[in-house]
């Protein structure tokens, strides 16, 4: 009797190739390593076209990562009954996000801006990489790349092993250790636990990252390293001018078709705020935004439900505090805009 022999190959090898998936998938789990979702352009794409829901079914979120950290979106769409679309940016400007939107002539909605005055405030051609890359993938994505973002969909929450970051073959590469050499930049290398991504684009510290207090120091290196990558002093004079000025063309076409926009100063802690602080004033940065564009905006120093909020790596909040901070929120939009919730 003869044997198939490239079946029984292909049998084989599906067999190796399934364990192989099943043994790496049990290792992560018993490690406590739990699925999130890939933060790239497919899934803030997936939030881009939910921005046209009704004003009163929905408000949209843009900035940069402390707003990703900062609004528990359970709770906001619990208080509130509506929807929260989050279209934040880690490391980016929310200003091509903005010039998106106001160029939508289809969005008329309700829009909250987060101002991380060191990226708002940016002329750096890299804080609108991400946001330009997004959006022409939003722009041009075909059916089959909807189609693999709905597969994929139903597979990232079930298999740790999909995160790219730190489990994907590239993602183990880049946090091997290799010791830094003089002028070379290697990128950043965040810890796990840092950053865990829900399909609503929100993201938190997990509880194993906030209790090992040698991955919240490691953040906190990361940021004191960042702040000596660009030695620049802050935008002033002519350049926050032009700064300003696109910003408000951009709120005033946006609120000529109907829609509302606050901008938002969420929590920054020790030396981290000190810095913002000295760099940025807030008279001369966050009162003249509110002055030209005259916009409200909600600054969480200057409000008791929200200054005593401490950021654990000095950047953003943990995911208990996000929740008194996303109520506190909602209480200052009902009492001191005109904005119905």
């Amino acid at each position: 009797m003869k044997t198939n022999r490239p079946l029984n190959s292909l049998a084989l090898a599906l067999v190796l190739v399934i364990s192989a998936v099943i043994c790496w998938e049990i290792f992560l789990r018993n490690k406590g390593l739990k699925p999130d979702f890939d933060d790239g352009p497919e899934l803030w794409a997936d939030r881009r076209a939910m921005v046209y829901e009704p004003s009163n079914k929905a408000t949209v979120f843009i900035g940069s990562s402390r707003i990703k950290y900062d609004l528990d979106i359970a709770t906001w769409q619990s208080v509130t009954g509506t929807n929260a679309i989050q279209l934040a940016m880690v490391g980016s400007s929310p200003l091509t996000m903005l010039k998106d939107l106001a160029n939508d002539p289809k969005f008329k909605g309700k829009l909250l801006v987060d101002v991380t005055e060191v990226l708002f405030f940016s002329e750096s051609p890299r804080v609108f990489l991400t946001p330009d890359e997004a959006i022409s993938y939003y722009n041009k994505r075909t059916p089959a790349q909807k189609a693999s973002f709905e597969f994929d969909k139903l597979l990232e929450p079930r298999l740790a092993m999909l995160n790219k970051d730190f489990y994907s073959l590239n993602g183990l590469l880049d946090h091997l250790y290799v010791p830094n050499r003089q002028g070379v930049y290697a990128g950043l290398d965040f810890p796990i636990g840092f950053a865990e991504t829900l399909y609503s684009r929100q993201t938190k510290m997990t509880d194993s990252f906030l209790s090992d207090t040698n991955r919240v120091n490691k953040v906190r290196g990361i940021w004191g390293f960042v702040a000596k990558l660009n030695p620049k002093p802050p935008v002033t004079g002519k350049a926050l001018d032009a700064i300003l000025s696109s910003v408000k063309h951009d709120v005033d076409r946006i609120r000529a078709r109907g829609g509302t926009v606050i901008f938002l100063r969420t929590p920054s802690s020790g030396p981290f705020l000190m810095g913002e602080n000295m760099g940025y004033p807030k008279a001369k940065y966050w009162a003249k935004l509110l002055a030209v564009t005259q916009c409200k905006g909600i600054h969480f120093s200057e409000h008791t439900a929200l200054n005593k909020l401490v950021c654990p790596e000095f950047s953003h909040l943990a995911p208990s505090d996000a929740v008194v901070y996303t109520k506190g929120i909602i209480d200052i939009l009902k009492k001191e805009t005109d904005w119905k919730l």
